[in-house]
C-alpha cells in the first residue's frame, strides 16, 4: 500500500514538471511577435503625424510672433519718425545734406523723415528722427552761418558730442546735419557759440551746394543722437538697415510680401482727418513741401508664410490654402510654385504721425 502511493505521488511530479518545462509554442511566440509589431507600427505612425502636427502648430505659431514682433518694431520707430525737423510750426527742409565721416549719404538731396520707395515691387520705409524730446524748438542764429560754427540768439542745451540740424530760412534749400565739437557759453556781450570741427560724426563731408545759413531766419535745432532706420526685403527676409553705421538685422524671415502707404487728408490742408490710403507713386512719389502737410499717418502691412508644408489631401491635392494671400485689395504672389501646400498670415497697423502732423501750421 505504500509503495502504490509513492508510485502515483512520483508519477504526478513528474508529470508537472514536464508541464512546466514545456513553454511557449511556436505559434504562440508568433502570435505574440505579430501583435508586438503591429503595436509598434501603430504606436511609430501616431508619433510621426503627432509631430508634424506639432511642428505645424509650431510653424503657423512662430510665424504670428513673428509678424507681431515686426510691426512693434516699425510702430515705434515710426511714432517718433520727424521729431527735430519741425520748428516754428513748419517743415524746416526738404533737402538735407548728410555724411557720416566723409562718406556722403545724403547731398542737398529731396528729404523727408519718412519716405517710402517702391523697390522691385516691394516697398521700403525710411524713418528719421532725433533722440532728444526737447528737439521740437529751434533756436535762431545770431551770426550768418558757414557750418563751421553757429553763434546763437538765445541758449541752446547742446554737448560735446551732440549732432544738430542747421536748418536755412526757406525749406527750398538744404538742411545740414553737424557735430558739436566744443561750446563756448554765452556772456552779456557774446552769444553761445557751437563749434563743428574736423573729426567730428557729422563734419568731414563735402557737399555740392555750399553752405550758407544766414542770420534772418535760419536756424540751429539740437538732434541729440540722429537715428535712420530702413525696412526693406531682401529676398524673404525683412531686413532692418541702419545707413548711418553700416549694420543691419532680420527682424522676420519668411516674409512674401511688405507694403506702406501713406494716409492723407483731402487737398484742403486744413483738414485735419485722414480720408484715404495712397501708394507712394505718382504725387506722392517724393514728400515736398506742398503735399506734406497732407500726411497723416502710415500703415504697413506684412504677409508671411509658414515654413511647414503641409501633407497632400487625400486627392493628392494640397488643400493648407485655397487662395493665394491678398494684401489691401492686390495679390501677393508666393515664393514657391506649390503655394497651396503653405498656409499664411496677413498682418497690419496704422501709425500716427504725430511730429508731421502737429509740426506743420495748416
Amino acid at each position: 500500500m505504500y509503495a502504490e502511493s509513492s508510485s502515483c505521488c512520483a508519477t504526478c511530479t513528474s508529470r508537472a514538471r514536464r508541464a512546466g518545462q514545456r513553454g511557449l509554442s511556436i505559434i504562440e511566440l508568433m502570435v505574440g511577435l505579430v501583435v508586438a509589431l503591429l503595436v509598434g507600427l501603430a504606436a511609430t505612425s501616431s508619433a510621426v503625424m503627432f509631430g508634424a502636427t506639432q511642428r505645424q502648430g509650431i510653424g503657423v505659431g512662430g510665424v504670428a510672433v513673428n509678424a507681431s514682433t515686426a510691426l512693434a518694431a516699425l510702430k515705434n520707430d515710426a511714432l517718433t519718425a520727424g521729431l527735430g525737423f519741425f520748428g516754428d510750426a513748419r517743415f524746416l527742409c526738404t533737402r538735407l545734406n548728410l555724411s557720416v565721416g566723409s562718406t556722403v549719404h545724403l547731398d542737398g538731396a529731396a528729404f523727408a523723415p519718412v519716405r517710402i520707395e517702391q523697390v522691385a515691387g516691394q516697398d521700403q520705409l525710411d524713418v528719421m528722427q532725433s533722440a532728444r524730446v526737447e528737439s521740437g524748438a529751434n533756436v535762431l542764429l545770431d551770426q550768418p552761418s558757414s557750418g563751421v560754427d553757429a553763434q546763437l540768439k538765445s541758449y541752446l542745451p547742446a554737448v560735446v558730442g551732440d549732432a544738430v540740424l542747421l536748418s536755412p530760412e526757406s525749406a527750398a534749400d538744404p538742411c545740414t546735419v553737424r557735430s558739436v565739437t566744443a561750446v563756448t557759453a554765452s556772456t552779456p556781450d557774446d552769444p553761445q557759440k557751437l563749434d563743428f570741427a574736423s573729426g567730428g560724426t557729422f563734419n568731414d563731408g563735402s557737399f555740392t551746394t555750399p553752405l550758407s545759413y544766414g542770420s534772418s531766419g535760419g536756424g540751429v535745432t539740437l538732434l541729440g543722437a540722429l537715428r535712420w532706420q530702413r525696412y526693406r526685403l531682401v529676398g524673404t527676409n525683412l531686413v532692418l538697415e541702419r545707413p548711418l553705421d553700416g549694420t543691419s538685422a532680420i527682424i522676420a524671415r519668411n516674409v512674401i510680401g511688405f507694403r506702406v502707404q501713406y494716409g492723407i487728408s483731402s487737398a484742403v490742408l486744413t483738414q485735419k482727418t485722414l480720408e484715404s490710403w495712397v501708394d507712394a507713386t505718382g504725387a506722392f512719389a517724393t514728400l515736398t513741401a506742398a503735399n506734406i502737410p497732407r500726411v497723416r499717418a502710415v500703415r504697413m502691412g506684412l504677409v508671411m508664410r509658414s515654413p511647414q508644408r503641409e501633407k497632400e489631401g487625400a486627392g493628392g491635392a494640397c488643400e493648407a490654402s485655397a487662395a493665394k494671400p491678398v494684401l489691401w485689395g492686390a495679390t501677393v504672389e508666393p515664393d514657391v510654385t506649390d503655394w497651396a501646400c503653405y498656409r499664411y498670415r496677413r498682418a497690419e497697423v496704422v501709425v500716427p504721425l504725430r511730429n508731421l502732423v502737429l509740426g506743420i501750421k495748416t
